[in-house]
């Protein structure tokens, strides 16, 4: 059972719904549905005179900082909301209410160890913008450059802190009582999101974030990336160069400038790319609020991006994965979909490939050569959830952060330009980056990557023989060597010897010939008679029954 304040935190965030009249958000609670009455005894009756959205918005900033980011990423699903109620969680990106800024200056001071005053030549009283975690002022440094100093809310680890508690709670019980608890794994989802929500909390990490994605997009024309002044930078404050551009929800602004509002959206589609699959190290917080596109060249327009606490990274394995079954999808190949669900194990390794590929074709050929504005993607979606529920499918929670990022490019998309085409934009990347993974130039760079392993364990090849020596000098050794029963052994060690040294030969040579066309000498000819003797060395070195 949840802790005595873990339940009297359910309690008090029925109490808010039902007071900002949200009464049918609690009916359908069943967690402690029957107390829902209970609060209509309070002498402050619910307030049902503002609009739904507002109600909704206000409830949520009440609730606290984990309320008001479900409220941010459900905003940029305009097809999944109604108009209104998708404009006044959009507020929640950057207008939540601000702390005061003489405890904003006065924190700052203590953070120091000296006034405001003498660490900035200008520091703005009025916040720029509040969000649920923190809020940002204008400053100027000694030096006169223009930046922007982002300071954690008062207390707001602690409001944290005491909502996670909740989710595990309601989580455990999830996955004790509900029939779907194993497969959708609440409490591993849970506890992704802590460790995603808590790092945002280190602004030095955030400061280390942002560096790198600047690098990786050191030389682009697609996104731009603010400086960080790390001298001013601490665990509770982040100090970087003030940008400027135009909200990318301001769209009456982009079209008056003349922006070439396609190449936006389709910039948008490949930085995601990009993000994922060249770099490994992804924004996974691109709400609305967090994005602005500068303007200067209209028919060239370039995104700016803020705020990166919440970056994403995926293994070699996941990322493969990932890239697999996206080009199976732009391709329609719906087997090799079915069987890479099996392979990695996604589902039970029992279940016929044939219904599956059936399943996930009936969900994806509705939706191909369709723009956005044709497709339901909450329909989609919930075609997917029946599929996984139908196969067992496990939920992978190292990938929440992807999926929240891929829904996030979505949702700006569909708002900037509803015909865009995202396999005609997505597909030829994904083709030409498995076209690096898989080519000769990428085999040379992991044996590179790998050379000081390789060089390691050739340095303990002569103690490990020298060890095996020794042990085969002992009487002991010898005798069960030698013993009748193991002479058979004997014959197929002998066997498996002369086929690792035929197979050897083969890798040898498939190796070679893979670099020789990889560099792209002038002698493919060689490259391709090794590749032929590597097969047949290969053919040679089968195990025979």
């Amino acid at each position: 059972m949840p802790k005595a304040k873990t339940l009297i935190r359910l309690l008090g965030i029925q109490r808010v719904l039902v007071r900002h009249g949200l009464d049918d958000l609690i009916k359908a609670t069943h967690f402690l549905r029957p107390l829902r009455f209970v609060f209509y005894l309070f002498p402050k009756q619910p307030d049902r005179s503002a609009p739904l959205g507002v109600r909704i918005r206000l409830a949520l900033i009440e609730l606290g900082p984990i309320f008001v980011k479900f409220g941010q990423a459900i905003s940029t699903r305009r097809d999944l909301l109604p108009a209104d109620v998708a404009d006044e969680l959009a507020k929640l990106q950057d207008r939540v209410p601000p702390f005061p800024a003489e405890e904003a200056v006065s924190r700052l001071n203590g953070i120091y160890g000296q006034s405001v005053d003498e660490v900035f030549s200008r520091f703005d009283h009025e916040p720029l913008a509040a969000a649920s975690i923190a809020q940002v002022h204008g400053a100027a440094l000694q030096d006169g450059s223009e930046v922007i100093v982002k300071l954690l809310r008062p207390g707001v680890r602690q409001l944290i802190e005491r909502d996670i508690d909740v989710l595990y709670a309601l989580a455990r019980l999830a996955a004790k009582y509900w029939v779907h608890g194993k497969r959708l794994r609440p409490v591993e989802v849970v506890a992704e999101y802590e460790k995603t929500i808590i790092d945002e909390l280190d602004l030095m990490r955030e400061a280390a974030n942002a560096a790198q994605l600047k690098r990786n997009f050191q030389d682009s024309d697609l996104l731009y990336v603010p400086e960080i002044y790390f001298d001013y930078c601490r665990v509770g404050v982040l100090v970087q160069e003030r940008i400027y551009g135009v909200p990318i929800s301001d769209m009456n602004t982009l079209l008056k400038a003349g922006t070439n509002i396609k190449a936006l959206a389709e910039n948008g589609v490949e930085i995601f790319f990009t993000q994922v699959f060249r770099h490994n190290f992804f924004h996974a917080d691109m709400h609305p609020g967090n994005i602005f596109v500068q303007i200067e060249d209209p028919q060239n327009p370039r995104y700016a991006a803020i705020d990166f606490g919440i970056v994403g990274t995926l293994s070699p394995s996941d990322q493969q994965y990932v890239a697999n079954n996206f080009l199976a999808f732009f391709d329609r190949d719906y087997h090799r979909i079915a069987k890479l669900h099996i392979d990695s194990g996604w589902v039970p390794p029992d279940t016929r490939i044939d219904e599956l590929e059936s399943a996930i074709r009936t969900v994806g050929e509705p939706i191909f050569n369709k723009p956005l504005s044709e497709i339901s993607f909450a329909q989609v979606l919930i075609r997917l959830f029946e599929t996984a529920q139908r196969f067992n499918m496990e939920v992978q929670p190292q990938l929440i952060l992807l999926q929240k990022t891929l829904l996030n490019i979505e949702g700006l998309g569909r708002q900037l330009y509803p015909d865009l085409d995202l396999w005609e934009t997505g597909h030829p990347f994904l083709k030409e980056w498995m076209k690096d993974q898989l080519g000769g130039r990428a085999v040379l760079s992991s044996l590179r990557e790998n050379l000081p392993q390789l060089r390691d364990a050739m340095r303990e090849l002569p103690v490990v023989i020298k060890h095996l020596a020794d042990q085969a000098s002992q009487g002991d050794i010898r005798v069960r060597m030698d013993a009748p029963e193991l002479k058979k052994l004997r014959e197929q060690l002998d066997l498996q010897q002369k086929q690792r040294y035929r197979l050897a030969i083969s890798m040898t040579s498939i190796l070679s010939g893979t670099l020789i066309l990889g560099l792209e000498v002038t002698a493919p000819w060689l490259g391709w008679s090794l590749l032929g003797i590597g097969a047949l060395s290969a053919y040679w070195a089968r195990p025979r029954s």
